[in-house]
């Protein structure tokens, strides 16, 4: 009876991450969909670049779990090795990305401008990895590419009062993206239109921080190019993967109650053979 249910568990285990893997892959194809919706906008640079780890991962999952099921249901001690073996290099690269996100988002945090309710983010604060994936042209294009379709600085477009504006809870991605730094003293319009210096005047354009240049009242480019805009994004990914950080640790758990359920299904196999082989 009991090695019965053990390698009932696991079939049913198996069934659920199957179905999980095929929603995964669906949701590739659909980010891959030229017109879908009859849109006919096609496909965004965002929606491309979440489409390659879609597929892979769904595609991934649905393998494992077809193996895991299959030897399983059909005693295939073969498969069951095939699935442990995955499983056991999943959960060794479960702990490495575990270990791997908590060092480098250990360092970074944003500045108390002094009268306000946000915060400003620094580039230089964040570890030399997370700066290096920014730094990249071709990796920031594609992130460019989706705060633009986010819409992230939409919600200060509003007309209201400065003080309503500098007391308001932005998040790392508006403070660096949608506005330009606190130094640059720039004259408040609306949360994404600055009026800036004239030339030649008291703080006109020897800004010391070179984000002042790059900033621009065109909605598609505002603070997009800024640096503090990069440190704003390193500062909202090193709050998620903190998160999943967390998130991991349980996965890496259950991640090892399979393994060990998959040991006693491939026990039970060998069993059944033997039992066979005996009659």
């Amino acid at each position: 009876m009991a090695p019965r249910c053990s390698n009932a568990v696991f079939a049913a285990f198996n069934v659920v991450t199957l179905i999980l893997g095929a929603a995964v892959l669906a949701a590739g194809i659909y980010y891959g969909a030229p017109h879908r919706g009859g849109s006919g906008g096609g496909v965004t640079e965002c929606e491309r670049f979440l489409r390659v780890p879609a597929l892979v991962l769904g595609g991934a999952i649905m393998a494992a779990s077809l193996a895991g099921l299959a030897g399983a249901c059909c005693r295939a001690s073969a498969l069951l090795w095939l699935y442990l073996l995955l499983t056991g290099l999943l959960i060794l690269a479960a702990v490495c990305f575990g270990v791997f996100a908590l060092v480098v988002t250990n360092a970074g945090a944003g500045r108390t401008v002094s009268g306000t309710g946000f915060k400003e983010y620094r580039l230089g604060d964040y570890s030399t990895w997370l700066r290096r994936r920014v730094e990249d042209g071709g990796h920031w294009a594609r992130i460019r590419s989706c705060l633009a379709d986010a819409n992230v600085c939409r919600s200060l477009q509003s007309n209201r009062t400065f003080d309503d504006f500098v007391n308001s809870n932005l998040s790392p991605v508006q403070s660096g993206c949608c506005k330009p730094p606190s130094a640059c003293n720039f004259t408040y319009q609306n949360g994404t239109y600055w009026s800036k210096p004239a030339a030649g005047s008291s703080g006109g354009t020897n800004y010391s921080d070179p984000d002042c240049g790059t900033w621009s009242n065109d909605q598609s480019e505002l603070c997009y190019g800024c640096q503090s805009c990069k440190a704003g994004v390193l500062a909202n990914l090193r709050s998620s993967w903190k998160k999943i950080a967390f998130i991991n640790a349980a996965f890496v758990a259950l991640l090892v109650v399979v393994f060990s359920i998959g040991c006693c299904a491939l026990r039970n196999n060998r069993r059944h053979k033997y039992t066979l082989l005996g009659k």
